[in-house]
């Protein structure tokens, strides 16, 4: 590949991104989606006809157990490192997620929703992606979990047909019954 050669969205993940998670100990079975879709798109109504807007995906979604922690929008090489944060972030909001990240491949762009760090935002080296305890710890002191609290929200949690209860539904049942409980 020469200088001149910039590379597409699907080649900057193939070749840059997941090798940058799995060096930062990032499980490509068990704790890397790509391609994650969330929606089937906006239903516009024009007069007698019916249609479906584009639907919405992640290029990325990464899990510590059942938990997101962290989403991240890849953009091709003609584009800058950031130019990805903005729709991460939209996506980010959607599910519930606070760690966005964006990269073109040369590096990434941190954007902590959860404002518990130092910088908003901060440029990280490809080599300088956050492993999944780092990125847990973080989630863990921004919630104040007692050890208790830490313990269910990491127990995976099914619902009578086998199907895994999505995080914030378990979050919001905990919230209730801890709730609950002090009055």
């Amino acid at each position: 590949m020469d200088a001149g050669t910039k590379l597409s969205e699907r080649d900057v993940c193939t070749k840059f991104i997941t090798p940058a998670l799995v060096a930062a100990g990032w499980d490509v079975q068990t704790q890397i989606r790509e391609e994650v879709g969330f929606t089937k798109g906006r239903i516009i109504v024009r007069g007698g006809l019916v249609t479906r807007g584009k639907a919405k995906r992640a290029d990325y979604v990464l899990y510590y157990k059942h938990l997101p922690l962290a989403l991240i929008e890849a953009k091709d090489q003609t584009r800058a490192i950031a130019d990805g944060t903005q729709q991460a972030l939209g996506y980010a909001a959607t599910l519930d997620i606070p760690y966005v990240f964006s990269s073109n491949g040369k590096g990434f762009q941190l954007h902590d929703r959860t404002g518990t760090s130092e910088q908003l935002e901060q440029s990280l080296a490809m080599d300088r992606f956050p492993s999944p305890t780092e990125l847990w710890d973080r989630y863990r002191r921004w919630k104040r979990f007692a050890p208790e609290q830490e313990s269910a929200v990491l127990q995976a949690n099914f619902d009578e047909a086998g199907a895994l209860i999505p995080h914030k539904n378990i979050a919001q049942s905990h919230f209730a019954l801890t709730t609950r409980s002090k009055f």
